[in-house]
């Protein structure tokens, strides 16, 4: 039964995450780019945890947490870059 249920939560995610993907392609702003680019790394881990869970291993939770902290990472630079234009800033006092 588990296993039922999580083939069909991998199904859901891959249609999620195409669905992201035309959302990424089109989006009528940057925003929401970067939100649709943020949900696809979100969907991108659960898919990994479930390919986890179906395989009964825990081989994949390094590339899970590195997902992770990628995509955070990644989600915090786009929206820096959003609003000041620029990610890293070089203040020179000359």
């Amino acid at each position: 039964m588990l296993e039922i249920v999580i083939k069909i939560g991998l199904i859901g995610f891959a249609v999620s995450s195409f669905i992201l993907l035309l959302r990424l392609i089109k989006g009528p702003s940057t925003s929401d780019r970067v939100v649709a680019l943020d949900a696809m790394g979100i969907n991108l881990i659960a898919i990994t945890a479930l390919i986890s869970m179906l395989l009964s291993t825990t081989a994949y939770t390094d590339a899970i947490l590195l997902l992770g902290i990628l995509s955070f990472i990644g989600t915090v630079a786009f929206s820096k870059f959003l609003e000041k234009g620029e990610i890293i800033e070089n203040d020179r006092s000359d």
